[in-house]
């Protein structure tokens, strides 16, 4: 109870209860707090006065000497009681608690005459309506039947099932209803157990499924579930929903129903009876819903509070149950009304009250109630108030000064301004909640204020209090005034050349337009000073062409919005249509088509060159090793001709036939043979050769000596003078000998 109201609170509240017809009955409620305290009770809201039937005792409870469902002037004891209790500090009303009238109906489902071969299942039912609820005995014979028979049966609400049926079996049943408020007996039927156990196969079959519930917690649920078949079906139970049912007080009663004790919220669900054929997987399901609910109980209690006049107090009551509850504030055991200064939200679990003066001290209540029951919890709010605080400041004016600015002023207190150390200005919209409301501080020197920053053509409230070290004043009285209106803001805007003789002007209207009523548009030729227009525009408009230009001209484009408070500044653009087309022209627009043909013969002509390039480049590798081949075939002609010393034509004769004899022979034999001619043979004879030259570079080519017979000087010729096909006078060389220069012979000269 720990933030209860601890000046008046309920100890005991009454609960609900059912009561017997001419039996007396007590509702108990007992309360604490301080001194004194007055108790009343209340039947459907009505005080109820102290008779003879009923008077409340010493001990605050209300006793009823004989309860009476209907007396004989149509009034009933039935109804919805609760107890008020008051101080000086406020009132509290309990819980209400639901009277009613133990009662029984007749039987309207009776057990009805069953014939059942040997081995199956016999099902019995009896329904009976009463308050509280009947309990539902079987008898066989007149006899109680035999609870302990594993074979029978007894559900909670009327059921009677026998399995394994057998001759001794048969017999007269019915059952016997009892409550506090009568003892009943249903109409008999016959059981009647016929023939020999059946060996025919039959599918699985559930006579009876789980039937839909509704119950409260820590209650007792039980899903019927009976099956027939042969072999006889194996009964499994399920939640459709995949959750585990658990093991903790869970039950089978029988061959197959489930029972469930002590139940809670999480029981709630859809479940599932399966009826499965032995080893295979037939099988046969019926299901049923289960509700449980909750009665309201508190999360959080609401917490007595103190606070200053002028301040906010806030209550705070979260509750929970199934269905979840709803919630009501009472003040002094009233139905609180909601105002500009009181406030409920977050599903009413939050109660605001702003600005509170004395009025508002007292004692809150928040009632939390579902379909399974109700449950209260109260707190006082207490408005702390000095003697000698000074009265509310007087004479609050407020006035426009433009679209954003109010300027407030006032006068100070008429009594106890002595200790006033400021003042402070709340300031709201007219149309907001008071929860919106600001605060500005203003020196206790001044009296005066400029509110700034405020939207234009809106409506703002103001009041004034004053404050003391020890508090603050009343509130002062209330001014409303409403602020200038003003000219819509800028739009943005630019400018597009759609072609030579139009323009396409776009624009955004700017977050600070406010209420504008639309757009003007002007334009102009540059060297003009009128302007076309205005072209008036709606607001939803944002995009408009201005055609019929001349393509030779500097135009001037001129947008703003207006409404009712004028025009707001305008935006302003130029644009060249010369200029543009010209750009146009130079940069022409694509023409897809025609480039993607080119891209493709492009293409095509890159593919052809890379081919050309690599055929060039393979016949240029052949012409060098083709061309390299038959330098080195020139060579070894070249070293064959040299090979003959060249002399005078007038001493060819002998010595020429001689070695050209001997060379022919040498080549026959190496065309013979397959050899290649002596090398060293060669040097031995002409000690440098041209291709030796070029294969042994850096060398020095050794001097042969005089012939032996004549003075003549054998000539070399480089590898590239091979071409030469003509004879041509050698230039003179000198002698090793350091004679004059000879002229070299001229001798036949072989094919390049």
């Amino acid at each position: 109870d720990f933030g209860r109201s601890s000046e008046l609170a309920f100890v005991v509240e009454p609960s609900d209860d059912i009561a017997v017809q001419e039996q007396p009955l007590i509702l108990y409620c007992q309360v604490e707090g301080i001194q004194p305290i007055t108790i009343t009770w209340r039947k459907n809201g009505a005080v109820i006065v102290d008779s003879e039937n009923a008077f409340m005792l010493a001990n605050g409870s209300l006793y009823v000497s004989r309860f009476q469902r209907v007396r004989g002037d149509g009034s009933s004891d039935e109804g919805e009681y609760d107890c008020v209790a008051q101080n000086h500090y406020g009132l509290v009303v309990s819980r209400k608690a639901k009277i009613q009238a133990a009662t029984m109906s007749d039987f309207h489902i009776h057990p009805q005459n069953a014939v059942v071969e040997e081995g199956g299942v016999a099902r019995f039912q009896c329904q009976i309506h009463g308050l509280p609820e009947p309990i539902i005995l079987w008898q066989k014979n007149r006899m109680p039947v035999n609870t302990d028979n594993e074979r029978y049966t007894l559900l909670p609400k009327g059921v009677l099932q026998i399995t394994g049926l057998r001759a001794e079996d048969s017999g007269i049943f019915h059952c016997v209803a009892t409550n506090i408020a009568n003892v009943k007996f249903s109409r008999e039927a016959r059981l009647t157990v016929s023939g020999a156990h059946s060996t025919a196969y039959k599918d699985p079959m559930i006579l009876v499924g789980p039937e839909n519930l509704t119950l409260t917690v820590h209650q007792t649920a039980v899903l019927e579930c009976i099956a027939t078949g042969n072999p006889r079906p194996i009964v499994s139970w399920s939640r459709l929903d995949g959750r585990p049912i658990g093991v903790e007080g869970i039950q089978v009663l029988g061959t197959g129903n489930l029972m469930i004790s002590d139940l809670s919220v999480q029981h709630s669900g859809i479940y599932v009876c399966a009826a499965n054929k032995p080893g295979t997987r037939v099988r046969r399901t019926a299901q049923g819903r289960l509700v449980v609910q909750a009665p309201a109980e508190f999360v959080q209690h609401p917490q007595s509070i103190s606070r200053p006049v002028g301040t906010t107090a806030i209550f705070t009551c979260v509750a929970q149950g199934e269905p979840p509850p709803q919630i009501t504030w009472l003040r002094n055991g009233q139905i609180l009304e909601t105002s500009d200064h009181i406030k409920l939200k977050n599903n009413n679990s939050t109660l605001s009250i702003y600005g509170i003066n004395q009025a508002d001290e007292a004692i809150y209540q928040c009632i939390a109630e579902n379909s399974a029951g109700s449950t209260q919890a109260s707190a006082r709010l207490t408005v702390l108030w000095a003697e000698g605080l000074p009265g509310p400041p007087q004479s609050v004016r407020a006035e426009t000064v433009s679209a954003t600015t109010i300027q407030v002023s006032w006068e100070e207190p008429l009594q106890n301004t002595k200790e006033i150390i400021g003042y402070v200005l709340h300031i709201r919209k007219a149309a907001d909640p008071v929860e919106m409301e600001y605060q500005e501080a203003v020196s206790k020197s001044t009296f005066q204020q400029l509110v700034t920053d405020l939207e234009p053509s809106t409506s703002y409230s103001f009041y004034i209090k004053a404050y003391t070290s020890r508090g603050a004043s009343k509130a002062s009285e209330v001014t409303v005034v409403s602020t200038l209106g003003e000219v819509p803001a800028m739009p943005s805007l630019s400018i597009k050349v759609i072609n030579s003789t139009t323009v396409q002007a776009t624009w955004e209207p700017s977050f600070k337009l406010g209420q504008h009523e639309g757009f003007k548009l002007y334009y102009r030729k540059v060297h003009l000073s009128q302007y076309t227009g205005p072209v008036l525009l709606p607001s939803n408009i944002t995009v408009y062409n201005i055609t019929h230009l001349d393509a030779s001209m500097v135009y001037e484009v001129k947008l703003l919005a207006y409404n009712q408070h004028g025009d707001g500044n305008s935006t302003v653009r130029f644009v060249s249509l010369r200029e543009a087309m010209e750009r146009t022209v130079l940069n022409p627009p694509c023409d897809c088509m025609k480039d993607e043909q080119n891209n493709k013969t492009s293409a095509t002509g890159i593919i052809i060159g890379i081919h050309i390039g690599v055929t060039c480049i393979i016949f240029c590798v052949l012409f060098l090793m083709f061309g390299y081949r038959g330098r080195l075939l020139m060579c070894k002609n070249v070293q064959e001709q040299l090979s003959t010393p060249q002399i005078p034509r007038s001493q060819r004769s002998t010595a020429g036939i001689v070695l050209n004899g001997a060379a022919r022979r040498d080549r026959d034999e190496r065309d013979l043979n397959g050899k290649q001619l002596d090398m060293n043979e060669l040097e031995r004879l002409f000690p440098v050769s041209p291709c030796q030259e070029q294969q042994d570079k850096g060398m020095t080519p050794a001097r042969s000596p005089p012939a032996a017979h004549h003075d003549t000087q054998i000539s070399t010729l480089p590898l590239a003078e091979f071409s030469i096909v003509e004879e041509q006078p050698d230039p003179p060389q000198r002698s090793p000998h350091g004679g004059s220069p000879a002229a070299p012979p001229h001798g036949p000269t072989n094919e390049g």
